[in-house]
C-alpha cells in the first residue's frame, strides 16, 4: 500500500517537474502579472494534487490549464479595478521584437479575460478549438466568436501588430495577410 502511494506521488512530483514552467507562463499570459500568474498555479497544482488518482491517466496539464483560465476569469470578476495613472510607465525596448511584446502584452491587458484566454489557448498553446472548448467548459462556437472578437479588438487598440510585419516577411500584395491580425476583418 505505501508503494502504491509512493508511485502516485512520484508522477505527480514529476508531473510538476516537467510541466510548471510552461504553465507559468501560460499563467502569466492570461493575468499579466507574474505574482498573481504564481499564486494561480500554485492553486492550480494543489487542486490538482487533490485529484491526482483520477486525473494522472488522462490529459493532467489540460486539467490544470482549464483550472488555471477559470481561475483567472474569477479572480478577475471578484477584483475588477482600474489601474489609472496619468502618464503610462515608460520602458525601454531596445530590439522591434520587444517592442513588439510590450505592444502584445499590452492590448492582450486591454482585452477581457476570456478573450485573453481563447487567444492564449489558441494561439500561444496551440490548442484546436475543441480543446480550447473543452478547456474553458465553452461551446466551440463560443471560442470561435470570443477569438474573433478578440483579434478584432487587438486590430483596434494594437494597429502597429498589423502593420508591423517585418519587410522579409510580409507578402507581395499589400492586400495579403500580414501578421494573422486581419483574418476576417
Amino acid at each position: 500500500m505505501a508503494a502504491r502511494r509512493s508511485d502516485g506521488r512520484d508522477g505527480y512530483l514529476a508531473f510538476v517537474e516537467s510541466h510548471q514552467h510552461r504553465l507559468l507562463r501560460a499563467a502569466y499570459l492570461i493575468c499579466g502579472n507574474r505574482h498573481q500568474a504564481e499564486d494561480l498555479l500554485q492553486d492550480a497544482l494543489l487542486k490538482l494534487a487533490l485529484r491526482w488518482s483520477s486525473v494522472r491517466d488522462g490529459d493532467p496539464s489540460a486539467y490544470v490549464r482549464a483550472i488555471l483560465y477559470r481561475d483567472a476569469v474569477s479572480w478577475w470578476r471578484r477584483r475588477r479595478r482600474e489601474w489609472l495613472s496619468a502618464t503610462p510607465p515608460e520602458q525601454v525596448a531596445h530590439d522591434r521584437d520587444g517592442a513588439l511584446r510590450l505592444t502584445l502584452h499590452d492590448a492582450l491587458g486591454l482585452l477581457p479575460p476570456r478573450q485573453r484566454a481563447v487567444l492564449v489557448l489558441r494561439y500561444y498553446e496551440d490548442l484546436t478549438e475543441v480543446a480550447t472548448a473543452e478547456a474553458l467548459g465553452v461551446t466551440v462556437g463560443t471560442v470561435k466568436s470570443q477569438c474573433h472578437a478578440a483579434l478584432r479588438r487587438l486590430r483596434e487598440v494594437a494597429p502597429d501588430l498589423a502593420r508591423d510585419a517585418r519587410p522579409s516577411q510580409r507578402p507581395a500584395a499589400s492586400g495579403d495577410l500580414a501578421t494573422g491580425l486581419e483574418v476576417n476583418p
